[in-house]
């Protein structure tokens, strides 16, 4: 991946079915904006039917899917395009490159060309892989709060583990390493560390040839993946089973240096009070000394510093919102793509490595349950088409739903809604109770949260 932070004006042409090469059995590669319905194939739905005639998915697909032998992946493809219209640029993820220069993460991918051969081309990486998961995560945290919802009802039977910091409670769905989090380990329960509970010490000795200790506890390391990682030894390493990203086909494919240039615009203030206000050195102290408590450390002794600096001639209070700033170009801009796609792939291969200590079905029962948690959890995330400020996006088309068959095979699905998730979910619970005596009742392994961290916490926010 090469990023650049140059600048370059570039405008937005419709979706144009960008696709990554398929090398499908009978018929080599697809022509370029053709749907999954229309590929060669003796699974091939016929050319023209709508998304709403295919098959739904049931919990016999998943079943079937995770079986030894089973399907390799799902594929969810929706095109996207700027909600803007067509001369609308968006803001891709930022990233920080080099010296801490904030830019975008472009790459090198593979579209076919009109004539169906590969060609390389540069993309943007509007969402991560790691957003969507975390997405993911606050859609099944939303719906659990939800009150009356069939989704809510469903995913507050999930098992969680909690951490309370006073009022304050985060848990495994909500802190960045999940089940193997820096603030579970630090936590307490019933007045011991965690780290020595019997519970806790089965989910970080449990292991792909057994998980079942953090299927009844943790669910959603499983699920979205989690590694034990400063564990002296026996780190637990679970991978995502369920992933995904949106990349945008940048509009400008013409580069000079082989690399994107990245927008820049103008960004200022307008203050109505004052254009400008510069207090003395004495006044400033004052100010900051009546802020304090709403002040961070770092930013108080910048502007203090600032004010010793430049004595009685007074220095500007920008720092604090006060006063005019003059519009610079300075700020990333808008990226402009041709096509969008955001792209979400459960793998069975992956729920395929994990076995739960009983038979060949009541594993299979189990995978089948974490494959319906992953969609649903997808559903819920991608009804909601909210990036972040100035990425406003819509959809262009239904999802494109694709169960692989294995030997070049596929068979195309119909979206899968939050409806359809729900029920397939509710049915794969109710399965691997009755097969493999899974008890999804909603329980939650609660502790208490170290003070010592939150006492140590930092105003100062990491900007990115």
């Amino acid at each position: 991946m090469t990023l650049c932070a140059r600048s370059v004006s570039i405008c937005v042409m419709p979706h144009r079915g960008f696709r990554p090469l398929d090398l499908r059995a009978g018929g080599g590669h697809v022509k370029r904006g053709q749907r999954p319905s229309e590929w060669g194939g003796p699974e091939t739905r016929t050319k023209g039917r709508v998304m709403s005639d295919f098959d739904t998915l049931s919990l016999e697909d998943l079943l079937a899917a995770c079986a030894p032998g089973g399907s390799t992946s799902l594929l969810s493809e929706t095109p996207l395009r700027p909600a803007g219209g067509p001369g609308a640029v968006i803001a891709p993820a930022k990233v920080i490159e080099g010296r801490g220069e904030p830019t975008y993460a472009y790459e090198r991918r593979m579209e076919l060309d009109e004539a169906g051969q590969p060609r390389p081309v540069w993309t943007v990486v509007v969402d991560s892989k790691q957003s969507v998961s975390n997405r993911d995560e606050d859609a099944i945290i939303s719906a659990r709060r939800d009150q009356g919802t069939p989704e809510g009802e469903a995913l507050r039977k999930v098992p969680t583990i909690e951490v309370r910091y006073g009022e304050a409670v985060e848990s495994d769905l909500s802190l960045p390493h999940r089940a193997f989090d820096g603030h579970i380990r630090a936590a307490t329960r019933d007045g011991a560390p965690v780290t020595q509970t019997e519970a806790y010490r089965a989910l970080r000795d449990a292991t792909k040839l057994d998980a079942r200790a953090l299927l009844d506890a943790a669910p959603t390391a499983l699920v979205l993946g989690a590694w034990d990682s400063t564990r002296k030894s026996h780190q637990g390493r679970y991978q995502s089973c369920m992933t995904g990203e949106t990349i945008g086909v940048l509009a400008d494919q013409d580069q000079e240096g082989g690399a994107p240039r990245t927008n820049r615009r103008a960004a200022g203030r307008v203050d109505p009070v004052a254009a400008s206000v510069k207090p003395s050195a004495k006044d400033v102290e004052a100010l900051v000394k009546a802020q304090a408590g709403e002040l961070s450390a770092k930013l108080q002794d910048k502007v203090l510093a600032e004010a010793k600096k430049k004595g009685e001639t007074g220095s500007s209070m920008s720092t604090l919102g006060l006063g005019h700033i003059p519009p610079v170009l300075g700020e990333l801009g808008g990226v402009a793509c041709r096509s969008i796609m955001r792209r979400r792939l459960l793998s069975f291969s992956a729920l395929r490595q994990l076995r739960f200590g009983g038979t060949t079905e009541q594993d299979v029962a189990c995978r089948a349950l974490l494959a319906a948690y992953a969609l649903l959890g997808m559903a819920l995330s991608d009804r909601e088409l909210h990036l972040r400020a100035n990425c406003h996006l819509v959809e262009s088309d239904e999802p494109t739903v694709t169960l692989d068959l294995r030997y070049g095979k596929s068979r195309a699905l119909a979206p899968i809604t939050d409806e359809v998730a729900v029920q397939v979910f509710e049915a794969a619970l109710a399965h691997a109770k009755s097969v493999a005596g899974v008890e999804w009742n909603g329980q939650t392994i609660q502790l208490v949260g170290d003070p010592a961290i939150l006492g140590a916490a930092s105003t100062d926010d990491v900007e990115v």
